[in-house]
């Protein structure tokens, strides 16, 4: 029968004498790191050993060398102690914090973001504003990332998520392809352009096309919204273009949306994507993250849609 319940921790005292044998080779200069005696040290790593039911260390006279074991206990200790000492710098930081770090979608950063920024300079002027654009949602402890704007369709549990603005797109492809293209369901001999955070995206658009039937070509996977443009101007098969990229490609004739503009208006919402800012919902507690979250929420992102469609 399999055990579901969480493995019993050691005491910590003991890990830490643990941690400082390894780390300084020997039971009397781990005492001296620790400010206790060596028989203190033996006795909390005979009681680690007892707890964990495994020898760690081969007392060879005064010397002593590590296990196995204790070899591969090491790594897990010595990496949760750098997570703990990182906790506590930051709980030190936190009582007069104004670092805001945030992670967005790079197309949402250049298409969105950064022109409204300094509205936001304005309202918090002594903001440390911290911004990366990774198209992957970030660990927000490991990653150090307060907010951020992700690309999808909001099922991120447990964090929070808020739709910002529905990222409509347009079915485009080189004029080329667009004559092999007389009805949608000769889609199904084209190389698709997927993005690789949804999966189910062209599956939705192809059934609310009507299209019916196995693909017999090959689909291509690509990682974010500049790449499938590139792909998709470049004659690599038929992509999904975010409105404001397929507007500037059409009117310079480099693409041509073979079945009209719009496909996807009429396509149920919750299959039609969109930029959400996420985040675990005690960051809100954060004065300063706080701010930036009411901030772009007071924010009509729609608008920019307005201007070029």
């Amino acid at each position: 029968m399999n055990d579901d319940r969480p493995a019993r921790l050691p005491p910590l005292n003991a890990l830490r004498a643990f941690h400082a044998v390894v780390r300084r080779g020997g039971f009397r200069a781990a005492a001296d790191d620790l400010l206790v005696s060596p028989q203190a040290v033996s006795q909390q790593i005979a009681l680690l050993e007892e707890t964990l039911g495994v020898v760690l260390f081969e007392r060879k006279g005064r010397k002593v060398e590590p296990t196995e074991q204790a070899i591969l206990l090491a790594h897990h200790v010595q990496a949760a102690f750098d997570e703990l000492a990182e906790g506590v710098r930051r709980v030190r930081k936190v009582s007069h914090r104004n670092r805001i770090n945030v992670n967005a979608s790079p197309y949402f950063a250049t298409r969105y973001l950064l022109d409204r920024l300094s509205r936001f300079r304005d309202l918090m002027p002594d903001a440390d504003l911290r911004l990366t654009t990774i198209v992957d949602l970030p660990d927000f402890v490991r990653d150090d990332v307060d907010v951020a704007i992700q690309w999808g369709h909001g099922t991120w549990k447990p964090c929070e998520a808020t739709l910002l603005v529905r990222d409509w797109k347009e079915l485009c492809c080189t004029p080329e392809i667009a004559r092999q293209l007389r009805r949608p369901d000769d889609l199904r001999s084209q190389t698709l352009l997927h993005p690789v955070l949804a999966d189910d995206l062209w599956p939705n658009v192809l059934r609310h096309l009507g299209v019916s039937g196995e693909l017999t070509a090959q689909p291509m996977r690509l990682q974010d919204a500049a790449t499938m443009r590139r792909a998709a101007v470049a004659g690599l098969g038929v992509g999904l273009l975010s409105v404001i990229d397929a507007e500037e490609d059409l009117k310079l004739g480099r693409l041509v949306a073979p079945f009209g503009r719009g496909v996807m208006r009429g396509m149920p919402e919750a299959e039609v994507p969109g930029f959400y800012m996420v985040l675990p919902r005690a960051h809100r507690r954060v004065k300063a993250i706080a701010t930036f979250c009411a901030w772009v929420e007071s924010e009509d992102w729609t608008l920019h849609n307005d201007k070029t469609v």
